[in-house]
């Protein structure tokens, strides 16, 4: 496809039609529900072939941001915020760094939420996460049975009741289990030291820091719940100093 520069940065025609919409879009002030004037005007208002228009248009349908409506034609829709993170998420086609980056991004909001949970907690989500507690399949180790660890964290997304938050959980849900899995010889004598030394945090003692109302405690232990995690990372970038 042909490309063109700018801004020093090489862009194909439809990257460059797809801004060029964006900022069509901005200058007529459009809002959602807005229609979206036909091919053959868009075309001749930006000055582009159709044929590169309907490609960045189906861009567009992809994210969400433009529908087709009988009798109404385009019309400007909200996109999907994450739908896009969601198609390309795939542990089988991204590199390890990239993995390595959303287990990262994962800790850090995970951690980031502990307020929000608390802000948002009543006797009923307190009750959810006794259930899913006590059904709670552990292995050795403090390994715990994959649907386990997905129910209990996933509850903690939805006590938050940040939609946008709950969707990122059920994105980045088969990374943490993909690393979990490829890293299971460095998880488990890690979790053993952990145990030794008194300073593994379960899902049962994060629950009694939520149940009594400990904030600042709960927000420790969820720093300390994901030990394990953190010497991945450290080992990670470990690895690329020493290549660097």
């Amino acid at each position: 496809m042909d490309s063109l520069k700018i801004n020093n940065r090489s862009i194909t025609l439809v990257d460059h039609v797809e801004d060029k919409l964006l900022d069509y879009f901005k200058s007529k002030n459009m809002k959602l529900g807005d229609a979206i004037p036909n091919e053959t005007q868009l075309a001749e208002s930006l000055g582009v072939a159709r044929s590169v228009l309907r490609e960045a248009l189906s861009r567009l349908r992809m994210l969400g941001m433009i529908e087709s409506r009988t009798r109404r034609g385009m019309i400007l829709t909200e996109p999907h915020i994450l739908g896009g993170l969601q198609r390309v998420i795939d542990t089988l086609i991204l590199g390890e760094e990239t993995l390595y980056n959303l287990l990262g991004v994962r800790v850090a909001l995970e951690i980031g939420i502990c307020n929000n949970i608390f802000e948002n907690l009543t006797d009923k989500y307190i009750e959810e996460l006794e259930q899913i507690v006590e059904k709670g399949l552990v292995f050795e180790n403090n390994l715990y049975m994959p649907v386990s660890e997905h129910e209990f964290h996933s509850k903690l997304y939805e006590i938050t009741g940040n939609k946008t938050i709950m969707q990122f959980q059920e994105i980045i849900y088969p990374v943490s289990l993909f690393i979990k899995n490829k890293f299971v010889d460095l998880i488990e004598p890690v979790n053993k030291e952990l145990i030794k030394k008194g300073a593994i945090i379960s899902h049962r003692d994060l629950l009694k820091y939520i149940k009594s109302g400990d904030k600042d405690g709960f927000r420790r232990a969820m720093e300390m719940h994901f030990e394990v995690y953190h010497r991945i990372l450290m080992k990670n970038n470990f690895k690329k100093a020493k290549t660097a």
